[in-house]
């Protein structure tokens, strides 16, 4: 059985770096980010953007995509719709996952940041990087 284009394991080159570029105006306009990274909803690292070292970002990838899977079935199972961001807080900062409904390439982002990150501010900017992902349209190149 092959992978619908719904399953693959990447996303068009215009997409990655349409988000890539969202991204590095996540990480200019909001203080406290760490690290953003864009993968895939089976766990592959898209794209990935980092002001402190991440050792292993490919298992950090297939991490976020079972916790966030975990979650989605967590809250469809108490009847909460539209969970889109998830939000860890520990006592060294902060971690993010975001699913990004995009119709043919479902992603994921996650955000690492510090302790005293604006949670606010940072929220608001997700939302309005995850909508504008959700909608975008490729070019066409013809």
């Amino acid at each position: 059985m092959s992978l619908s284009r719904h399953m693959t394991r990447s996303a068009p080159q215009q997409l990655i770096e349409h988000a890539h570029n969202l991204m590095k105006d996540l990480i200019m306009d909001v203080s406290g980010i760490e690290y953003t990274m864009l993968c895939s909803t089976d766990g592959f690292e898209l794209t990935s953007i980092q002001k402190k070292n991440i050792e292993n970002s490919g298992k950090l990838a297939a991490v976020s995509s079972s916790i966030l899977a975990m979650i989605q079935a967590f809250t469809k199972e108490i009847n909460l719709v539209g969970c889109q961001t998830i939000t860890l807080d520990a006592e060294n900062g902060k971690a993010l996952l975001t699913a990004i409904s995009h119709p043919q390439h479902p992603m994921i982002l996650v955000i690492l940041t510090s302790q005293n990150v604006l949670l606010g501010q940072l929220l608001y900017a997700l939302r309005k990087a995850s909508e504008e992902l959700s909608q975008y349209q490729m070019l066409s190149t013809s």
